[in-house]
């Protein structure tokens, strides 16, 4: 009896060995011999702040490099990865579950996007507050290394039913 218990046990430890959540960083996201990420372009200055929103109305800023070479090594693992999250939509009660991940606040909406390898699009599992996306968040998921086009930027990576969390070391 006491064997079948180990053998039971063993069996169930199976999914969560093979689900172990691997924390990247985003420079992992570029393979190797790529070009690097250029660096990000200067943040506005908030005393510029009320101009800012208004240009927000404005055509977004052309993407650098937009088919930038992904990390295929990646695809298929269960990754984690900070960044900031930018909604592609929302609802009436200001929740979003469509987002653009990016290494840096204000990509793809105050300065010109990133390279797509620097982007990964994500589906949420669990919609977002609006008022939170100032904020940095942890996605969790299974990476895949397949492109990801909309209206603000090509993304190189996909996460599709991401957990999303806040930010925290």
């Amino acid at each position: 009896m006491r064997v079948m218990s180990v053998l039971l046990a063993a069996l169930l430890s199976l999914p969560l060995l093979a689900a172990e959540v691997r924390e990247l960083t985003w420079s992992e996201l570029i393979p190797e011999g790529a070009l690097p990420a250029p660096s990000p372009m200067p943040m506005h200055d908030l005393s510029q702040l009320a101009d800012q929103l208004a240009a927000e109305q404005a055509p977004p800023a052309a993407q650098q490099m937009p088919a930038a070479p992904v990390n295929k090594a990646l695809d298929g693992q269960t990754v984690k990865l900070p960044g900031y999250l930018v909604p592609l939509n929302y609802d009436e009660d200001g929740q979003a579950n469509e987002f653009l991940l990016v290494p840096y606040f204000g990509a793809c909406i105050h300065v010109p996007p990133p390279p797509s390898n620097q982007i990964v699009y994500i589906t949420a599992g669990n919609a977002v507050e609006m008022e939170a996306l100032y904020q940095p968040f942890w996605i969790e998921g299974t990476l895949r290394a397949e492109n990801a086009s909309s209206e603000l930027a090509e993304a190189g990576y996909q996460v599709l039913k991401a957990k999303i969390y806040p930010y925290e070391m």
